[in-house]
């Protein structure tokens, strides 16, 4: 999914960030740490949350860019730990279509090598001056971690609630989208109100971000995935399409007896009929969360520079990949 296009400043701007963090992870004291994660980094990445902080960022006049990079960086370093552990938790072998870290240096190398990336993300907001921007970037990381343990906990619980689900997705992946927005606002001297407002956006972007996301795992095909379909169901969390799935209680039997000895016949069986009675009321979901961002947007000063954020509400709904 390439954005881009939406704003011409943009492909300059998201250069700029990945030159700097290239420049960050290289030359660590540990060598091995650097070339981990610069494997990462290389393996690409939609660098949706970089993007957003430049795009709130353009809605002021007055940005300083050098302060809006580093913000940029510092949100892209934090997402960049969180799926290295990811990683060494669901024991996953592709990340965007290559060899994760764990796979190919293992447990520890990776383990340490997100913590190298969330140190490097506190180097670049030291840089920051304003407080409200530690604020937000610090309680974004604390919900972030609880997501992950909640996780977790959850894995194979086909018996918890939506609201669960709801409130893992707003830790693990709504949040960070919703500290880009407001970080962006926040960098750029934007008013409180304003910036807040960012963040409510940002909030309703990442749910309906990861509810696509979650969607794409049972309609996606290997290839565009960078990992095997159906592999959250494989690994025990339970996403969306799976609650709606069970509204039929023979379907939610089957689905119930899932476990991390499940064969891959078996999970292929079960994804096609998640596919055909989970995915579309997911979707809709979605959508109702992208209509609230744009709602969001409308109270915002109708600048010109608000286009691409408006422009990008539609290509997620649209988004199969």
């Amino acid at each position: 999914m390439k954005l881009n296009f939406l704003y011409p400043n943009m492909q300059k701007d998201i250069d700029l960030v990945e030159k700097e963090l290239k420049r960050a992870l290289t030359g660590a004291a540990a060598e091995t740490t650097s070339d981990a994660a610069l494997h990462l980094l290389e393996a690409g990445g939609k660098r949706i949350r970089p993007m957003f902080v430049c795009l709130s960022a353009r809605l002021s006049p007055d940005a300083d860019f050098e302060a809006v990079k580093n913000a940029g960086v510092a949100i892209e370093l934090i997402h960049m730990a969180s799926i290295v552990h990811d990683d060494v938790v669901d024991d996953a072998d592709l990340r965007r279509g290559r060899e994760t870290i764990k796979s190919k240096w293992g447990n520890h190398i990776a383990m340490y090598t997100g913590d190298f990336l969330f140190a490097k993300s506190l180097e670049y907001m030291t840089e920051i001056k304003d407080v409200a921007a530690h604020k937000m970037l610090s309680h974004v990381t604390v919900e972030l971690s609880t997501g992950e343990i909640e996780q977790l906990k959850d894995k194979y619980n086909f018996d918890q609630s939506v609201r669960n689900y709801l409130r893992r997705i707003k830790r693990k992946t709504a949040l960070l989208i919703a500290a880009s927005c407001g970080l962006g606002g926040v960098v750029s001297g934007q008013s409180e109100a304003d910036y807040k407002k960012l963040y409510r956006f940002g909030y309703y972007v990442g749910m309906a971000f990861q509810i696509t996301d979650d969607v794409l795992d049972f309609v996606g095909t290997e290839k565009e995935l960078g990992k095997p379909a159906g592999e959250d169901l494989s690994q025990g969390n339970v996403t969306l399409p799976v609650f709606f799935a069970m509204e039929d209680p023979f379907l939610k039997k089957r689905i119930s007896q899932v476990t991390e000895d499940t064969q891959a016949e078996e999970i292929a069986v079960l994804v096609e009929e998640i596919k055909k009675s989970g995915a579309k009321k997911a979707e809709d979901v979605a959508t109702a969360y992208l209509k609230k961002a744009v709602a969001t947007l409308d109270s915002l000063p109708q600048v010109p520079e608000l286009k691409p954020l408006k422009q990008i509400v539609r290509v997620l709904d649209k988004r199969n990949y």
